[in-house]
């Protein structure tokens, strides 16, 4: 396991499908040095994803073949379908940033958290069911994705209350705001520190 180094910092999102929570992500890390390592699935990509930037889609041949190389830092099964981040991938992006950031489902975010403890920040972000369901519409999801994901909804919103921050998502540029806020508290506690 990749031990996290004095002023690195791993900072998860999670939330429901639909909740902006990748959106939000890539907002708040322009604000920041902060880079982010894509997931390798096993899912197919939805319409609007890229292969190499959103997710590694991969089949579930070769997922496996990774986890039995001992190549992953964490990975979860959801559905049948596999998700997993890479250790490599974190060990090469800490060399260039001391913040990453993450997008992960509640069940990943759990794993990180119990590795990585006080270095490792959750940011619950959520909508109400309605709002989730019609941003899966408008972004191409298909009619069974959409059944499946809200299938989760209600456990993934239970989570909300495990999580260190929490926003709802109603307005992104404002919540975007107010992460940043946040995100420079805990940068600027570790300035602080060093000056000792």
């Amino acid at each position: 396991m990749y031990q996290l180094k004095d002023k690195e910092m791993l900072f998860i999102y999670t939330g429901p499908d639909g909740s902006g929570r990748k959106t939000l992500a890539r907002m708040v890390a322009t604000a920041f040095d902060m880079e982010t390592v894509p997931s390798f699935t096993t899912r197919s990509p939805r319409p609007f994803e890229n292969n190499g930037e959103d997710y590694h889609f991969i089949s579930k041949e070769t997922f496996q073949q990774m986890i039995e190389q001992n190549e992953f830092l964490e990975s979860v099964e959801i559905d049948g379908y596999f998700y997993g981040i890479r250790e490599i991938d974190i060990v090469n992006i800490f060399k260039k940033h001391k913040v990453v950031y993450l997008t992960l489902n509640p069940e990943g975010a759990e794993v990180l958290k119990k590795m990585y403890e006080d270095k490792a920040v959750r940011i619950f972000v959520f909508a109400d069911r309605h709002t989730v369901h019609e941003r899966q519409k408008q972004r191409g999801d298909s009619e069974e994705d959409i059944a499946r994901h809200m299938k989760h909804y209600d456990e993934t919103m239970a989570y909300k209350t495990s999580c260190e921050h929490v926003y709802e998502n109603y307005d992104l540029p404002q919540v975007s705001y107010q992460i940043s806020e946040m995100i420079e508290t805990y940068l600027d506690r570790q300035l602080i520190a060093d000056d000792y």
